[in-house]
């Protein structure tokens, strides 16, 4: 697999779904956008705006021309999934632009979101370019339960706001496809591993959990990862769910310890599995996101349970 690159999902009895590797973070195989070739045809998400070229070639790779686009189905509006969304937007005159309600006016005036990302990422902002507003006219707002018409298909729309209050994720039932964003945390195809992720602010555990519980209860046959890849759902919802949980309880048990936010972040930066992986640079700071996320997650849970 190289950035760039292009894969058929072929788990299950999937057809005409594709994935681009767009080489977020100058990283191989942490992100991927989907490209559903149907009767109207569909992204899910949309990467970081500095990679939308690639998207663009790949739709041109699978036969879809960009005036032919009809739905940008974007699963929530953090930049690396909704970065690309305004430039694939322009490039795209007849798409229609789908994101959770509570997210729709982050993709109008992205400022807010700019800034907050900015705070989360740290010095990864250098991957990043601000993303290009998109006007009102070309947003459809989304709630749980709607559905979006691809002819030949539908995705369903179910609320996960365990990752991010404004994060949803998509089923499309003919081929027992979930794509499932962040709500099922990050797949390592080459090491067949799920690795956690938990950004701040708005991480919450019990909601991840139970998001786990709402795509099980979807009962798919394939799990299409924003970061990276399809595979096949087998138990890799319970590993996620054991996983997110021990994480979180590594990093408690960690501040206990220390009794030093800053020393628990540099802790697991320094012993993150994961620099052969994706580099360095991602991975301690991947790390040092998903520790401050834990760390707000329980000041938050804690601040509740005194009250």
């Amino acid at each position: 697999m190289a950035i760039g690159d292009v894969f058929e999902v072929t788990e299950g009895d999937c057809q005409d779904v594709y994935y681009v590797d767009t080489g977020m973070y100058d990283a191989p195989e942490y992100g991927s956008v989907y490209i559903v070739d149907g009767e109207r045809p569909a992204l899910i998400d949309s990467g970081i705006g500095t990679e939308y070229e690639r998207i663009l070639d790949a739709m041109d790779e699978v036969g879809i021309a960009p005036a032919d686009l009809d739905v940008i189905a974007l699963t929530h509006v953090h930049l690396d999934h909704a970065g690309g969304a305004g430039h694939l937007a322009a490039a795209c005159p007849n798409a229609t632009v789908a994101i959770h309600e509570i997210g729709a006016r982050h993709l109008v005036d992205p400022s807010r979101l700019i800034e907050g990302t900015k705070a989360a990422v740290g010095d990864q902002w250098a991957f990043y370019t601000d993303p290009e507003p998109i006007p009102e006219d070309r947003i459809r707002e989304l709630t749980d339960g709607d559905v979006i018409d691809l002819g030949d298909r539908e995705l369903r729309v179910h609320h996960a706001p365990g990752h991010a209050p404004h994060q949803v994720v998509f089923e499309e039932p003919d081929d027992a496809i979930v794509f499932v964003a962040d709500a099922a945390g990050i797949y390592v195809p080459s090491e067949a591993f799920i690795q956690h992720t938990s950004p701040p602010s708005n991480f919450d555990l019990e909601q991840v959990l139970a998001d786990i519980d709402t795509i099980r209860e979807l009962d798919p046959e394939v799990l299409c990862y924003g970061h990276f890849g399809s595979a096949r759902t087998d138990d890799r919802l319970q590993e996620y769910a054991d996983a997110i949980a021990e994480w979180v309880d590594r990093v408690a048990t960690k501040r206990e310890e220390l009794d030093d936010d800053d020393a628990v972040i540099e802790h697991f930066a320094e012993r993150t599995d994961m620099i052969g992986i994706w580099g360095e640079r991602k991975a301690r700071g991947e790390e040092r996101m998903n520790v401050r996320g834990v760390l707000t997650y329980l000041d938050e849970r804690d601040g509740a349970d005194g009250d």
